[in-house]
């Protein structure tokens, strides 16, 4: 018996075999390489990933989906990590070994917080493939200018490049999600394009100026810099968010708790 899906954990199992083929296709996994799949559920493609690589670790929160995972995996070594994909050490899992390939229909109630926990660890990780909801992929991948445009763009910009790659229908989904998903690649930036100083303050000026839009940063930012600050930024104080580039920010970053 198929172990059903549990909206707790926000689980929406992939059973089209024709979106299988080109997910597998697109993540070209190879022996040796070291691949990681994130919330495996009912194995749709662990077992290609793994015929493919020989050796795949999965992380799984749902202990009842490891049975038929098993089961429905051929030769190769599967390693099962029941754990919360949210607290999981990835840099520990590499060690000494090769960066790791985190592949995975991640949960959509807590996509965001597990691509900012990804990105804590990103020296351990070669690249990423994920499903996600068509929107949020669209956000990530915005201009600025763009209505799109928002924290989440913004804070993924000095990290990662990220690519969308197709779409995926709700019917390729047990039981449908009540969105359109995408299907993406996120690959790690070894050269960042801008200076970052502090993560922690940029993080702090990114959601300060997206938490109400439509001010100006002069009213957005109040509360950690100055309208002179700002400008002396080389930002324009009268400027929204959506409008600046993610360096730009940066430079505002760097002017949080600096004398004037």
């Amino acid at each position: 018996m198929k172990p059903r899906a549990k909206k707790r954990f926000g689980q929406h199992f992939l059973h089209d075999p024709g979106t299988i083929e080109r997910i597998v296709r697109a993540i070209a996994p190879e022996a040796g390489q070291r691949l990681v799949e994130v919330g495996p559920g009912r194995g749709a493609i662990t077992a290609p990933l793994l015929a493919a690589a020989g050796a795949l670790d999965v992380i799984e929160i749902d202990p009842e989906v490891v049975p038929l995972l098993r089961q429905r995996c051929g030769p190769g070594e599967l390693r099962v990590h029941l754990a919360d994909a949210l607290e999981f050490d990835f840099s520990a899992l590499r060690g000494a070994g090769p960066r790791l390939r985190l592949v995975g229909n991640l949960p959509y109630n807590v996509s965001t917080p597990l691509l900012f926990h990804f990105t804590t660890q990103l020296d351990a990780i070669e690249d990423m493939h994920f499903m996600l909801q068509r929107e949020v992929v669209t956000r990530m991948a915005a201009k600025p200018g763009n209505k799109d445009y928002g924290r989440l763009t913004v804070m993924l910009a000095p990290l990662v490049d990220v690519e969308p790659l197709f779409d995926i229908g709700a019917g390729a989904f047990s039981p449908p999600p009540q969105v359109i998903s995408t299907f993406f690649r996120l690959r790690p930036l070894r050269t960042p394009p801008f200076e970052l100083r502090s993560r922690e303050k940029f993080a702090k000026v990114v959601a300060a100026a997206f938490s109400q839009r439509r001010k100006t940063l002069r009213n957005s930012l109040s509360s950690l810099l100055s309208a002179e600050a700002i400008a002396a930024a080389g930002v324009d104080p009268g400027a929204r968010a959506e409008t600046l580039h993610p360096a730009q920010f940066a430079a505002l970053a760097d002017r949080v708790d600096t004398p004037e």
